[in-house]
C-alpha cells in the first residue's frame, strides 16, 4: 500500500515519473517527503530506466521547506533535516539516469533548489521560481548551493537577497531551466527532451553526467585531470568499442547497454 502523500512513481518504457502527490501541502520538502523522494530516487536509480522526470501535482511545484519541522526545532533537528535534503539533491545528480524537472508551476526555496539540482528544467509558461528566504528572516544558505551553479554569482545574489519572484522567461534567460513552452506543451517538449538527452549508451551517459558533476566547480588543471582519467577508463568499454567501431565501419551503431 502506498504511503499517505508518497510519490507516485510509474514507468513508461524507458523512462520513469516520480510526481510529489501532496498539493494541499504545496508539494513542500517535509522530512517525510524528503525520505519518500530520497527512497523513490535510490530505488529507480538501481534500475534499467535511461530517464527519471520529476513532476507535481497541484498549483505549486513545490514550496520548499515544511517550516512546521523547522519552528522551534533544536539545533541537531535542524542540521539533521538539512542534510537529507541535501542527500537527496545529491543522489539526483548520482544517479546515472537522465532526470528532468517538469515543473508547471512555482518552484521556491528547497523547490527552486530540486530543479536547480535536476540534470536538465523543461518549464511552463506559467511556472516561476524564488528564494524567498532573502526577504524573511531565514536566507536561502541551502538552496543557493544549487541554484547558484546554475545561474551564476550575480543573478544568484539577486534571488537570494530580494527574494523575489522571477518567471519562466527570466528563468530560461538565467540558465535555470533548458525549456519554456505553452502550458499544453509541457509534456510534449519533456518527452521530446528526455528522447535526446536518452539516446545512446547508458553506461557511457551514466558515467558522463557523473563525471561532469564531478570537474565542474574545480580548477581547469584538476578538472581536465579527472576527465582524462574516466575518458581514458571508458575507452574500453564496449560501447565506446562499438562506437569507434561503427563510426569506422559507416553504420549506426548497436548498443547492449
Amino acid at each position: 500500500m502506498t504511503a499517505e502523500g508518497a510519490p507516485r512513481v510509474v514507468r513508461d518504457g524507458d523512462v520513469v515519473t516520480i510526481t510529489m502527490c501532496r498539493p494541499a501541502r504545496r508539494n513542500a520538502l517535509s522530512r517525510d517527503h524528503l525520505e519518500q523522494l530520497l527512497a523513490a530516487f535510490t530505488e529507480v536509480g538501481r534500475t534499467d530506466t535511461a530517464g527519471i522526470v520529476l513532476a507535481a501535482e497541484g498549483p505549486v511545484f513545490s514550496a520548499g521547506h515544511d517550516l512546521g519541522d523547522v519552528a522551534g526545532a533544536p539545533l541537531p533537528e535542524v542540521r539533521s533535516l538539512l542534510a537529507l535534503c541535501t542527500e537527496l539533491m545529491q543522489t539526483v545528480q548520482d544517479v546515472p539516469q537522465v532526470v528532468l524537472a517538469r515543473v508547471h508551476a512555482l518552484a521556491t526555496a528547497a523547490g527552486c533548489q530540486l530543479v536547480a539540482s535536476c540534470d536538465l528544467a523543461v518549464a511552463a509558461e506559467s511556472a516561476a521560481f524564488a528564494a524567498p528566504g532573502g526577504k524573511g528572516g531565514w536566507f536561502c544558505h541551502t538552496p543557493m548551493v544549487a541554484v547558484a551553479r546554475n545561474v551564476g554569482r550575480k543573478r544568484a545574489m539577486e534571488l537570494a537577497l530580494t527574494g523575489d519572484v522571477i518567471d519562466a522567461a527570466t528563468a530560461l534567460d538565467w540558465g535555470l531551466v533548458n525549456r519554456v513552452v505553452p502550458d499544453d506543451e509541457l509534456d510534449a517538449a519533456v518527452a521530446e527532451l528526455m528522447g535526446r538527452a536518452t539516446r545512446g549508451s547508458r553506461t557511457s551517459k551514466g558515467i558522463g553526467k557523473q563525471t561532469l558533476y564531478a570537474q565542474l566547480d574545480r580548477p581547469e588543471r584538476d578538472a581536465y585531470g579527472i576527465a582524462v582519467e574516466v575518458m581514458a577508463a571508458t575507452s574500453q568499454l564496449p560501447s565506446a568499442q562499438e562506437w569507434t567501431t561503427a563510426f569506422i565501419e559507416k553504420r549506426r551503431p548497436v548498443w547492449t547497454d
